[in-house]
């Protein structure tokens, strides 16, 4: 059985830039790396190069048959100190936007994917009143020069993750940025070394993962609005959104109260911040399940990703068909994706994934695109290189490429635009 998809569908991988491109020296996560005591099992260093090799790693998603490619700018290399903007690192971004075209790629641009400078830890971090507009001017200085070759921008990756963090951890009384471990988060003087490193103090250092107490929030949501106001200004063709990091939440009898809970806190509670976007970038792993005493592990014996989360493909048409509820945008898949060293399942999870898709689409649902994470293997925060979640394999040693099975895979769906159904 064939599954169509619409003749303009958007079909390609997604990167984040720190993740990547190698030596952000100047970015708030360098220095949590390089922090005495750091829990991070390894140091990110030239990652797999792709600030070198982008032309390359561009022109080999094209030969598998994506159209699209999502990553992100680094804020850190526009804008190294407070009001200095850096010509070379405009003109790299510009190069990278030019190749996709060449090789008849659409990009699609985070202009904010968890990393920021180390300055703005000296100004209070996340935290302070003067985000809003230094973000929006970041973003000005970028659109104005380059601005005309971004069809789809995320103004920021996840805006709702460090809620989420703050579900987890609030009972134990702290809060740990993404990918930290709970018993490193603990340890004071990891956290005062990696503010040293900012050039601040332990009172100053709010990074993006700590975004969660009302201040902060509403900090973020003028963030946004401001961001966007300015892209639009500059570019008013330019397709402005953000992305949340969404898990298909379900309940058990008696966990029904909790769930609605945790669905307003992940999502509802973050609408009126989407008024006036074009578009919704969802971003889908797994789910979690709800029970009257609290979120229910998988049944023993279930099949579990290197992360730990449940291997369960049918959560991305579950959640696409919530946000519906509430949404009157388009919605995009920005994110989907398993870590495991095995790609057969990586395959499978595609598939079925997929499927659960194409039955929104034929439910009359508004999806524009399926961008896989992550391109490549490359470095996953605290984990290091360890976990792997690409359909390109890396090896470090030469920065060599290896495609896996996946990737010709979700090419071919990409080049025929139909998903053969198993």
């Amino acid at each position: 059985m064939e599954l169509h998809f619409p003749s303009n569908f958007l079909w390609g991988s997604t990167t984040a830039a720190y993740q990547v491109e190698g030596n952000n020296y100047n970015s708030d996560f360098w220095a949590e790396e390089h922090a005495d005591g750091s829990p991070y099992k390894d140091k990110s260093g030239d990652t797999i190069d792709h600030y070198r090799l982008y032309r390359e790693d561009i022109a080999l998603m094209a030969s598998l048959g994506l159209n699209t490619y999502r990553f992100s700018i680094e804020w850190s290399r526009i804008e190294p100190e407070p009001g200095q903007y850096s010509r070379s690192a405009i003109e790299h971004y510009r190069d990278v936007l030019e190749t996709c075209y060449q090789h008849g790629i659409t990009p699609v641009v985070a202009m904010h994917h968890f990393s920021s400078p180390k300055w703005l830890m000296r100004m209070g971090g996340w935290a302070s009143p003067e985000v809003p507009e230094r973000f929006a001017k970041y973003c000005e200085v970028v659109f104005r020069e380059i601005g005309h070759l971004i069809p789809y921008a995320l103004t920021m990756n996840e805006i709702n993750l460090p809620v989420m963090l703050r579900e987890i951890f609030s009972k134990i009384g702290f809060i740990p940025p993404v990918g930290i471990e709970r018993d490193a988060w603990v340890a004071p003087k990891w956290r005062e070394s990696a503010a040293k490193l900012c050039g601040t103090t332990i009172e100053n250092y709010f990074t993006f993962h700590m975004i969660s107490d009302e201040s902060s929030i509403n900090i973020l949501k003028e963030t946004h609005q401001k961001a966007r106001q300015a892209i639009k200004r500059i570019q008013p063709n330019t397709k402005v959104g953000l992305s949340m990091a969404l898990s298909d939440i379900q309940s058990i009898p008696g966990g029904e109260e909790l769930a609605a809970q945790k669905w307003h806190s992940y999502f509802r509670q973050y609408l009126p911040m989407l008024e006036g976007d074009d578009f919704f970038g969802l971003q889908n792993y797994t789910r979690e399940v709800y029970g009257p005493e609290g979120q229910v592990r998988p049944a023993e014996g279930a099949e579990l990703t290197q992360m730990g989360y449940e291997f369960y493909p049918k959560a991305l048409g579950n959640v696409i068909r919530k946000v519906s509820k509430d949404l009157s945008i388009p919605i995009m898949i920005t994110e989907h994706g398993i870590a495991t060293d095995d790609d057969s399942r990586r395959v499978e999870f595609i598939g079925k994934a997929l499927e659960g898709l194409q039955a929104c689409l034929d439910e009359g649902i508004d999806v524009r695109g399926y961008l896989h994470w992550t391109t490549f293997d490359n470095f996953e925060w605290q984990s290091g290189y360890s976990m792997k979640f690409g359909l390109i394999e890396v090896d470090r040693s030469t920065q060599e490429r290896k495609v896996k099975e996946s990737a010709r895979y979700l090419g071919s769906i990409s080049q025929l635009n139909i998903l053969v159904k198993k």
